[in-house]
């Protein structure tokens, strides 16, 4: 069965064919993906293939337990909740209490009736969608709270949490990493004669031309204001040059304008990294990439400024 959004995928944990068969004809016409097991270390070892959403385990399998499968799933594989429910002949509250205690969520006498079995299964499609909605919402804060809303690109947090992971990266294995600093010099002309509407949608337009002339694996960030940072890795200085030089020839040639009136866009660069083989830390990197910013506006010719003139 192909697997969908809305699918569960329950896997079967029992050493009798025909108890395999009966839960597999109880829930055949659900939207359900079936796998089966018939021992504990047959589940364990799909669970590190891919986990199930939901396991229906006999209490008595050949090698383990019910309940200590249950136990090893739970302290395992936390990372990821999984519905468990185990299938028993022992209806006594005591039995049932230490299956419980164990992980499961949730239990079935045997012989189990069909429609009983297909509700309480149900239950556990219910937790679980509603665990992926919690799961969603968590990620998407997360993303939320790591973006700069105005432009998409990452927010400072996000730029100083992935630049520290990636400088130690490079520091490790001796790849070339660097720091690039930009003003959008062209922000407060435009934001002074026109408003704060002008100066959003040049940042805007900059960030685009940031992220086309980029790759996936180069961090594009917003720094707040005027102020862009590029982390850039695997690359050497030359071609670090002709990449700013690239940004510049697509900076002076973008064609921008606000209400039917053509601004330009001009903006400077400053670099600071390494080839590999030196000791890196990020506030150096920012300082050294920000005085490079400095000179390269102090020299610049145009309004833009020659992109080699910012690699210090």
């Amino acid at each position: 069965m192909t697997q969908t959004s809305q699918e569960i995928r329950v896997l079967v944990v029992d050493d009798s064919p025909v108890s395999r068969k009966l839960l597999e004809h109880a829930l055949a016409e659900a939207p359900y993906t079936l796998g089966f097991a018939k021992e504990g270390s047959d589940a364990l070892r799909l669970f590190g293939e891919r986990l199930p959403d939901l396991v229906i385990a006999d209490w008595q399998l050949p090698d383990i337990s019910g309940p200590e499968l249950c136990r090893i799933v739970r302290k395992q594989f936390a990372s990821a909740y999984t519905y468990l429910m185990l299938l028993t002949g022992n209806s006594d509250k005591k039995s049932i209490a230490e299956g419980l205690a164990a992980g499961a969520d949730d239990y079935l006498t045997k012989p189990f009736d069909s429609d009983e079995l297909r509700a309480r299964v149900g239950v556990g499609r219910r937790v679980i969608e509603m665990h992926r909605e919690i799961e969603a919402k968590t990620k998407a804060l997360a993303l939320d709270a790591r973006t700069d809303p105005l432009t998409g690109l990452a927010n400072r947090r996000a730029v100083e949490e992935w630049s520290v992971k990636q400088i130690s990266g490079a520091v490790r294995h001796g790849y070339p990493i660097w720091v690039v600093l930009s003003d959008l010099d062209s922000y407060k002309p435009a934001t002074d004669l026109f408003g704060h509407g002008a100066g959003d949608s040049m940042l805007q337009a900059f960030s685009e031309i940031l992220k086309k002339n980029t790759r996936v694996s180069d961090l594009c960030g917003h720094m707040g204001g005027d102020q862009f940072i590029l982390v850039i890795s695997h690359v050497t200085r030359e071609n670090m040059n002709l990449v700013l030089n690239r940004l510049r020839e697509k900076i002076a040639n973008y064609d921008f304008s606000f209400h039917d009136t053509a601004l330009p866009l001009f903006a400077n660069f400053g670099m600071a990294g390494s080839e590999g083989g030196e000791q890196l830390q990020l506030r150096a990197m920012l300082q050294q990439a920000d005085a490079a910013l400095l000179e390269a506006k102090r020299t610049a010719q145009t309004p833009l400024g020659e992109a080699g003139q910012a690699v210090k």
